[in-house]
């Protein structure tokens, strides 16, 4: 949806509307810019503590999170991440040549590292719940 305005010229997009599972309590709100170089794998497997909103400024990345198939998603494009329990395995970048960059707003428990790197054996324990892999 745009809204345009009569008065400025300005226009306002919905790139996505969801409704997170939860929200820390009084949490800490953060917006970061990150970016990945070209064909690199990203953060290996981690969790945040709530919720996070994302945009792909350029670049393709390969997403994924637990539970759902790997995806690319492309400049222009919103993704986001329910937070919480929820593994997310990949935030990589899907082009071996160009930069990938991204801006992500996080909620975060007060207090707590805003990312937790997720461990073999729980990886182990939870792979039945990791969608399956695509055959390369």
């Amino acid at each position: 949806m745009s809204i345009p305005s009569q008065e400025t010229g300005t226009s306002i997009t919905t790139l996505d509307t969801r409704r997170p599972p939860f929200l820390p309590e009084a949490a800490d709100m953060m917006t970061v810019r990150i970016e990945i170089p070209p064909g690199d794998s990203g953060t290996p497997p981690h969790r945040h503590s709530g919720p996070v909103f994302g945009y792909l400024l350029e670049g393709e990345m390969l997403f994924e999170l637990e539970g759902e198939p790997e995806r690319v998603i492309r400049a222009g494009e919103a993704f986001w991440e329910p937070g919480g329990d929820v593994i997310h395995y990949r935030a990589a970048n899907a082009s071996p040549d160009r930069w990938c960059r991204f801006v992500a707003v996080m909620a975060c428990v007060p207090g707590e590292p805003m990312l937790v790197l997720v461990g073999e054996d729980e990886l182990k324990t939870r792979r039945h719940l990791r969608a399956p892999r695509p055959t390369q």
